[in-house]
C-alpha cells in the first residue's frame, strides 16, 4: 500500500489533516525531521482531531534516515512537485510507493529532487502557483490506492 512522507512540514494544522487522511485511508505517514513546529498531540490534535490515535506515523530525525529505510525495504520514492512536467494522472503507481510532499514554505531541497525516483506534478490552471499540500496528498493518494486497489474495504 502507498505510503505518504512529510519533507520537514512547515504548518501543524497541514500534518493533522495529513495524519487524518492517512487514518481514513488506512496508511503511514512518515515525518522527515525537523519540522517547523514541536511534534506534539497538541500542535497537531486540532486538524487531526480524534483520528490521531488511528493514525499511523513513522518519524526519521533526517532525509537521509528516511532515505537509508526506504532504500533498505525497496520502496519507491515519487516526490510530488510544482517542479516537473508529468502529471500525476499518467503516471503508473504501485504499492510500494511513498507519495513525499515537500515544505509548504519552500517545497524539496534539490538533494531530495535527485533521489526521487518519479516528480510528479498535479496540473492546474494557468497562472496558479500551487495546491495546498493536504489536498494534494489527497489527491495524489486517490489516484494510488485506485490504481493499486489499495482503498480500505468497506464492511459489509
Amino acid at each position: 500500500m502507498p505510503d505518504i512522507a512529510l519533507f520537514q512540514p512547515d504548518i501543524p494544522q497541514n500534518t493533522g489533516t495529513i495524519l487524518r487522511l492517512a487514518a481514513c485511508m488506512g496508511v503511514t505517514v512518515h515525518l522527515i525531521e525537523p519540522a517547523g513546529f514541536p511534534i506534539s498531540d497538541s500542535a497537531l490534535k486540532r486538524a487531526g482531531m480524534d483520528y490521531l490515535e488511528r493514525a499511523s506515523m513513522r518519524r526519521h530525525t533526517c532525509f537521509e534516515d528516511f532515505d537509508t529505510w526506504r532504500r533498505d525495504r525497496d520502496r519507491r520514492l515519487i516526490l510530488l512537485t510544482t517542479g516537473s512536467d508529468t502529471d500525476y494522472t499518467g503516471f503508473s503507481f504501485s504499492h510500494e510507493d511513498i507519495l513525499l510532499m515537500g515544505r509548504e514554505s519552500s517545497g524539496a531541497p534539490q538533494e531530495v529532487h535527485q533521489v526521487a525516483d518519479a516528480r510528479l506534478r498535479i496540473p492546474m490552471a494557468e497562472g496558479m502557483r500551487s495546491i495546498n499540500v493536504a489536498v494534494s496528498a489527497g489527491m495524489v493518494l486517490g489516484e494510488a490506492l485506485r490504481q493499486t486497489d489499495s482503498f480500505p474495504k468497506t464492511p459489509e
